[in-house]
């Protein structure tokens, strides 16, 4: 098969260079998105998914869910010291693989329509291949790296032969700063309650993160455009 890698039976293994979390977001993050590093990845990412409950799911839709790395109901340890072995694994590696989070979810604010159709996840793979490969630069948004317009649009023509809009890019990718600032004051507030175990960086980076967030809110306002 074409997408896997040759080295796939390879008794010493295949080199991981990314790793995705993703969650149901239909307000607040992007669609790809890169960690400032492993660390970050984990805590930003990886311990603060949230999921929307669709019309699969048992109750009234559209309830926030906190799931961490997507493994809540798999979870035999404490939360807290389950994210601190997360985060002390990829700090023992070599080198650490890059940290993503996706989604797919996310709405239009003024129409309610969602942003991405279902053949878009395979650009935000693609990009994060290039990412991955150091054969894309991004922009640094105050969460983390977005994709640049122009690679994009080539992605979009070469992969799926759509014309791919700077209009689209910016409704896709622009930063919606109060929405992550309430979902960072929701995940401090569950980890606050989640016992002794939580590592202190944890608080930390979401603080920061909160911080960055809102002097960006105070230079640039709610909505902000890559």
């Amino acid at each position: 098969m074409e997408n896997v890698d040759p080295k796939l039976d390879d008794p010493d293994g295949v080199e991981l260079g990314g790793m995705i979390y993703g969650g149901r977001d239909s307000d607040t993050w992007v669609p790809v998105l890169e960690a400032y590093g492993w660390v970050h990845g984990i805590v930003t990412m990886g311990a603060s998914i949230e999921s929307e409950t669709t019309a699969a799911t048992l109750g009234k839709t559209g309830v926030r869910t906190f799931n961490p790395m997507s493994n809540m109901d798999f979870l035999s340890i404490p939360m807290g010291k389950y994210v601190d072995i997360n985060i002390e694994f990829g700090e023992k590696l070599e080198n650490s693989p890059s940290i993503f989070s996706v989604n797919y979810f996310l709405k239009d604010a003024d129409s309610g329509e969602f942003l991405n159709s279902k053949l878009d996840k395979l650009i935000w793979l693609k990009w994060m291949e290039l990412r991955v490969n150091d054969e894309a630069d991004a922009i640094d948004n105050g969460m983390g790296y977005i994709p640049e317009y122009k690679d994009l649009a080539i992605l979009f023509k070469k992969y799926l032969d759509r014309q791919y809009s700077i209009e689209d890019y910016i409704k896709q990718f622009t930063l919606r700063v109060s929405e992550n600032l309430a979902k960072i004051d929701r995940i401090i507030d569950i980890y606050k309650n989640a016992g002794p175990e939580v590592p202190e960086r944890l608080f930390k980076i979401l603080e920061d993160q909160k911080k960055k967030l809102q002097a960006i809110k105070a230079d640039k306002g709610d909505f902000v455009s890559p």
